[in-house]
């Protein structure tokens, strides 16, 4: 990338506002043109420059930046990362953002917040240049009514000895970061009752995740729900790696299950992609199907690879449906990929794959 990354940055707080600028102005790949204390000072700054990325936070005076990110995006779509200081039960107004167009979220707390941001530089510059490279569409806003549900296959019995032995169930194992809430969306939104089961990592901060499960169990025909400690992998349902934890598809005889774990970050994320893919590769084997989805970086990709060697069948999203176009790119880079397809034609792969 030959020119920087013009960032205009919208917070109500003058300290972050100020900590973000110098934070942004610190990577030689990012500039900032400017900062606002509301949305409508930021749309009278975006008439003098338009910026390639906007950081938000939703919480503001005068409008909130919910509100704005439709207006943008109905108007002139341009990538935005929302950071914003949202508690877990205010999640699902996070989730909201990431319909309307966000590219990602970063969680900051109500307490500390400087000392947060300083801290948490690699990710926001991380975040922002990957929004810098995002394909934005304009988006039609609607509202989302998500009722949480309780599903029954929460707790499940131990199979007997005997339907261990002889089972061959075939396992899903997904990894997806920048741009992925809408893809993985799309992708289970596409699936019948009796897919086989899943677990995926979608790099998101802690307690958002939980949300975005909620989410998509109301919106899908399989369950969806948070992965727990011990949580058995069964048909019909997709566990979602929680944020900040490890998430390891692991097996007692033929049941498959998860063990979420803490641990150091893994190519700078936790969960990490890699870490499932690993685990999948050491305990599914060719009894697991892959899938690497849109996302920054290249966290995934040699897991995936393990995977593949492990007899597992393994599949990339394009470049032309990702939003970011960086993890499949390297998991093909590495010849871990057995096929590579346009979103709207990945769950018919893995079905087919998972069916044989």
């Amino acid at each position: 990338m030959n020119e920087k990354i013009k960032v205009l940055i919208v917070d109500d707080s003058a300290v972050v506002r100020q900590t973000m600028e110098d934070i942004l102005s610190s990577d030689p790949l990012i500039e900032v043109v400017g900062s606002a204390r509301d949305p409508f000072a930021a749309a009278e700054r975006m008439r003098e420059v338009v910026p390639d990325v906007i950081t938000l936070d939703v919480e503001m005076p005068r409008m909130d930046g919910i509100t704005f990110l439709q207006k943008v995006m109905r108007q002139h779509p341009i990538p935005v990362v929302m950071c914003s200081s949202l508690t877990e039960k205010g999640s699902e107004t996070a989730m909201r953002a990431m319909e309307y167009g966000a590219v990602d979220i970063i969680q900051k707390p109500r307490l500390g917040v400087k000392q947060f941001l300083e801290e948490a530089k690699v990710i926001i510059c991380d975040a922002v240049r990957a929004a810098g490279g995002a394909r934005i569409k304009r988006i039609a806003p609607k509202a989302i009514n998500v009722a949480p549900k309780l599903s029954a296959d929460a707790v499940l019995e131990k199979p007997s000895s005997k339907a261990m032995i002889q089972t061959t169930e075939k396992v899903i194992v997904v990894g997806a970061s920048t741009g992925g809430t809408e893809a993985l969306k799309d992708f289970l939104e596409a699936l019948p009752l009796d897919t086989p089961g899943m677990v995926i990592v979608q790099h998101m901060p802690e307690h958002f995740t939980a949300a975005f499960a909620r989410r998509l169990d109301g919106i899908c025909d399989i369950s969806v729900k948070e992965a727990e400690n011990d949580d058995t992998v069964v048909r019909g349902r997709a566990l979602i790696a929680p944020g900040n934890k490890h998430t390891l598809l692991k097996r007692s005889g033929a049941r498959y299950y998860v063990e979420v774990k803490d641990g150091p970050l893994v190519c700078r994320h936790r969960p990490s992609v890699d870490v499932l893919f690993r685990s999948a590769a050491r305990y599914a084997g060719k009894n697991a199907v892959g899938v690497i989805m849109t996302g920054m970086g290249d966290d995934g990709a040699k897991g995936m690879l393990e995977m593949k060697d492990a007899g597992a069948y393994t599949i990339a999203q394009d470049e032309a449906s990702c939003v970011v176009f960086g993890m499949p790119k390297e998991a093909i880079k590495l010849g871990a990929i057995d096929t590579v397809v346009p979103l709207n034609n990945i769950a018919g792969v893995v079905l087919r794959e998972s069916n044989k």
